[in-house]
């Protein structure tokens, strides 16, 4: 029986869950609470602790501490606590990006202990001193009655799958029924009608009043053409149409345009730039691919559809499906998975990159002397790069495990290479797994005009690209932005709590569907259409393949797309500064 001691210094992993995912757009509902709010412990560490499921447990961390709800984790080692990303995580990760313009949302050293204190609530988090956060989403009714449609191969605008065989039956304008859809999928879908904004609002005397769409937009240019330093953030879930305007919006005021891969990939972006990346279509993989990684990317939880659709069970020209295919899994815990494939690497956090160099060794011929590397016996390392050698055509998909964590663009760096070492011997490419359902249109989009794939500072009149300095972590940790527009994301939910409180001292303008945290603190809030439902827009799958997406059903009364929204903006703004249009 293990000896029960007052507190544990454990290594903190942050990740998405299926059920943090299905309800990530109503962050201020009990549910969202109740999944985030937690944390997985390896069994061992709850008894070390004395800790039982439904306990509390205090968290400490370089951005400060916050109090969960312990749970049994059975696939989160021994020395390892998990906690889903949201609020609760940031508030202990560490708020600096190592020049990357990425946090370090796993691989932390934490404290952790027992305690008989409440959950933390959001309200504590923002600083409200146990007041209720304003809460101003309302529940949309549409009546279910008149003519019924049948809409097929639909595009679903979650992650960066872009599945686009949907079936969804509307019932007038309601969604009433949506076929081949994963728990995500079918959460936004279904989801759209709670928690909606319905009228542009202003704050006056720190309350929301009701506004014209017009005095909206007109408060909103002022806010951006009398800040010195805008950051204009969010994109990935918008239409590329959208991102174009945005850009030309941000050169104008002179602002920072950032968008979510800056604590995605943006890591990979960086180890893109030194070294290259060997690229295919996700459809050459579903007919050829023979082995298949997945580096850091809890695929089932986070991408639900991507393995029956384009990975190890899809049924390609020249592959059969599972029983054609080897499966390798390399993460910090086991994964759902990791309990499907035939090799599971479980490395010691934030130790990728001694991994990768080892296995870079052995492709080029040479041997190991360490008898363990990264936390996994050599044998099983010299067996996983004969694996890889013998593949005929693989694939490594790979997730935030390796952006976040460690030697964050160095790992891509280093992945890269061995890439290429394997790509001598055999056929080998590589695709990132994209969270957010257009977070690869706006990486091509800003690259096609500026450049660069993110944090493109427009302050001098022309794009400057440096992460670390023009990136939005950094830029409100230093505290030198003054004005912020968020569009289609939720950064005060998801940025380390440093960053956040900075963000909160300036005013901040949100376009979005939905009511969310950081449009509870913003100084205007301007309603929009879903894109890829209720309006039609163009994506870009995590392969970079372009996808048109269909509008199913009409928004609410007044609202209009977020391409709408920012093409008044612009204008306004070029009123206002006496651009010519």
């Amino acid at each position: 029986m293990s000896k029960q001691i007052n507190s544990l210094n454990l290594i903190l992993v942050t990740g998405r869950t299926i059920l943090q995912g299905t309800k990530i757009e109503e962050k201020l509902s009990k549910h969202y609470e109740e999944y985030v709010a937690v944390a997985r412990l390896n069994p061992k560490d709850m008894a070390k602790l004395g800790v039982k499921s439904r306990d509390t447990v205090k968290v400490m961390g370089p951005g400060g501490e916050v109090v969960v709800k312990a749970q049994v984790g059975a696939e989160v080692p021994e020395g390892i606590i998990f906690i889903p990303m949201g609020p609760w995580a940031e508030c202990v990760v560490e708020p600096r990006t190592d020049s990357t313009g990425m946090p370090g949302f796993k691989s932390i050293p934490v404290k952790v202990m027992k305690t008989d204190e409440p959950v933390t609530p959001l309200s504590k988090i923002y600083g409200y001193d146990g007041q209720p956060l304003p809460n101003l989403g309302t529940s949309l009714e549409v009546e279910a009655k008149g003519e019924v449609k049948r809409f097929t191969d639909v595009v679903c605008p979650f992650c960066g799958c872009l599945c686009d065989n949907l079936i969804i039956n509307v019932y007038g304008n309601r969604i009433v029924k949506v076929v081949n859809a994963c728990p995500l999928s079918l959460s936004k879908f279904m989801g759209i009608y709670e928690s909606r904004i319905l009228e542009p609002r202003i704050k006056v005397n720190g309350e929301f009043v009701k506004v014209p769409l017009e005095k909206a937009i007109e408060k909103a240019a002022e806010i951006l053409v009398n800040a010195k330093y805008p950051v204009l953030y969010g994109w990935s879930s918008t239409s590329i149409e959208t991102i174009r305007l945005g850009l030309e919006l941000a050169e104008i005021v002179g602002g920072v345009f950032d968008q979510t891969a800056t604590f995605c990939h943006g890591p990979t972006a960086l180890g893109f730039h030194e070294i290259g990346m060997p690229k295919s279509t996700l459809g050459q993989i579903k007919n050829r691919a023979d082995v298949i990684v997945y580096w850091g990317s809890n695929v089932t939880e986070a991408h639900p559809m991507h393995p029956t659709r384009y990975s190890f069970t899809s049924i390609g020209r020249f592959r059969k499906g599972r029983k054609d295919r080897k499966l390798i899994v390399i993460d910090v815990r086991k994964t759902g998975a990791a309990r499907n494939a035939d090799m599971f690497i479980q490395v010691e956090p934030g130790k990728d990159f001694e991994l990768l160099v080892a296995l870079r060794l052995l492709v080029q011929g040479k041997e190991l002397e360490a008898p363990v590397i990264a936390g996994v016996p050599r044998e099983k390392v010299v067996e996983l790069a004969d694996t890889l050698m013998s593949a005929r055509f693989g694939v490594m998909f790979v997730g935030v495990g390796l952006t976040m964590s460690g030697a964050k663009e160095k790992n891509f760096e280093e992945l890269f290479r061995l890439l290429h070492d394997l790509n001598t011997i055999s056929k080998w490419v590589i695709i990132p797994m994209r969270g957010h359902f257009n977070v690869t249109g706006a990486d091509l989009v800003m690259i096609w005009t500026t450049g660069y794939p993110y944090a493109v500072d427009f302050s001098r009149k022309y794009p400057r690209y440096q992460p670390g300095i023009t990136s939005t972590a950094d830029i409100f940790l230093r505290g030198e932005a003054d004005a912020l527009l968020n569009i289609a994301s939720d950064p005060l939910a998801h940025f380390p709590k440093k960053v956040v409180e900075n963000m909160m001292k300036v005013p901040i303008i949100t376009i979005d569907p939905k009511w969310s945290l950081t449009a509870a603190f913003s100084k205007v809030v301007i309603p929009s259409a879903f894109v890829g439902i209720e309006c039609p827009g163009t994506a870009y799958r995590m392969d970079e393949v372009p996808i048109r997406l269909k509008k199913i059903v009409d928004p609410p009364p007044g609202v209009l797309c977020d391409e709408e929204i920012v093409r008044m903006l612009l204008e306004k703004v070029k009123e206002k500064l006496g651009v010519k249009k």
